[in-house]
């Protein structure tokens, strides 16, 4: 049978455990296995190389995804360091011009370094692509939406140009998560998760992930995985497990929050500018329409009184916790230049010192406009 997305988050990979008919998939807590006879096991023989859990959670997000293979990390950094490794010496990476900082921080102060050269193009606008597509490209990098300023891209019209050079197109799928967005479907040869964030859902774990369909490159992903050894404990696959039976629930209440919050901000004296793609406003809603099935939870927002008021209202929330990440039940704000984005000060990257970015959690949404509306009398 085929079953829709939000039946897979709770069934897809969580099988009732043979042994003792346990409803969730126990928590394989060894670190070895007992052999029948020399090299001679029942697919696991030590848990750098697999474990029970790790391939359930696996099982999983290839499924959400609608991907043949999945692969989980330690974390985002770890899973996104493990596909730049398929880029050798004088290949080239084009990236979006606006990603997260941890990414950004790889990108160019870490891998530079080993000859793989880098560059970064507002991947908003596929022709600024198509122009900077060089003959080496190997991998084009796309964040959508991006972070923090919640660009979009269009997958479907990316990944033609990406593919006619003969380069990958990996795709960052954090901020809409597979609930709102399914890149492969739309022609991406990577989806990359942070699972902290929206796959996790409840602050509580770090993860990454990267799924996709083509074989062999999964079995050098698997072999890399295995080697470097970046990889999740049973415990932390077991959470993630468990926070993905509720994401299609989590996202619909993310979406529905964040858009009564985007329209109170975006009417309220004291704020400049809202970027929400669930806003008409957006410079990219009609993209977002027709590519995402839902906005998403994260609002980004300048006051008209600049870095000054953003510290400010930062500062001043109750039920929004200062604090980075995003991506879990409770509400969160930051100021991504000081703080998640610290890495690209003095970049071409830069983020406005003002721009204020929150993660927009599962509360009441009258109560957390309510937080909001009584911070902005701070500013």
């Amino acid at each position: 049978m085929t079953f829709h997305v939000e039946t897979l988050a709770v069934h897809a990979g969580m099988e009732p455990d043979p042994h003792t008919g346990a409803v969730m998939t126990p928590i394989y807590q060894t670190s070895t296995y007992a052999q029948e006879d020399v090299a001679v096991h029942k697919g696991y023989e030590y848990s750098r190389t697999d474990n029970p859990t790790r391939t359930a959670l696996q099982t999983a997000l290839a499924a959400l995804e609608g991907g043949q293979h999945a692969l989980v990390f330690a974390s985002g950094m770890a899973a996104i360091d493990t596909v730049l490794r398929l880029i050798k010496p004088g290949d080239h990476v084009l990236s979006g011009n606006d990603v997260y900082g941890g990414t950004f921080r790889l990108f160019d102060k870490v891998l530079a370094d080993y000859g793989i050269a880098f560059s970064f193009v507002d991947t908003t606008d596929a022709t600024a692509v198509a122009a900077a597509m060089q003959p080496n490209t190997k991998l084009v990098w796309l964040e959508t939406p991006t972070n923090p300023m919640l660009r979009i891209s269009d997958i479907a019209a990316i990944a033609p140009i990406a593919h006619a050079q003969g380069a990958w197109l990996g795709v960052d799928n954090t901020f809409a998560s597979p609930m709102l967005q399914r890149p492969l479907t739309l022609g991406a040869d990577f989806v990359i998760h942070s699972t902290t964030k929206y796959i996790g859902g409840h602050s509580d774990v770090v993860g990454g992930a990267v799924i996709l369909n083509d074989t062999a490159v999964y079995e050098r992903l698997k072999f890399l995985q295995n080697a470097i050894g970046a990889v999740p404990g049973p415990m932390d696959c077991f959470l993630t497990l468990r926070g993905i039976k509720t994401l299609a629930l989590r996202m619909q209440q993310h979406s529905h929050n964040a858009l009564q919050i985007a329209q109170f901000l975006a009417d309220h004296p004291a704020v400049a500018e809202v970027i929400y793609p669930g806003l008409d406003t957006h410079p990219q809603y009609e993209l977002a329409q027709r590519q995402m099935q839902g906005p998403g939870g994260m609002i980004s927002f300048i006051l008209h009184g600049g870095e000054k008021a953003a510290r400010a209202v930062a500062r001043t929330t109750q039920l929004f916790t200062l604090a980075e990440s995003l991506g879990g039940v409770e509400s969160l704000i930051e100021l991504p230049a000081p703080m998640t984005h610290a890495s690209v000060a003095n970049s071409p990257l830069a983020v406005n010192p003002g721009l204020v970015r929150i993660s927009v959690g599962i509360e009441h949404a009258q109560d957390l406009i309510a937080d909001l509306a009584n911070a902005l009398t701070h500013v």
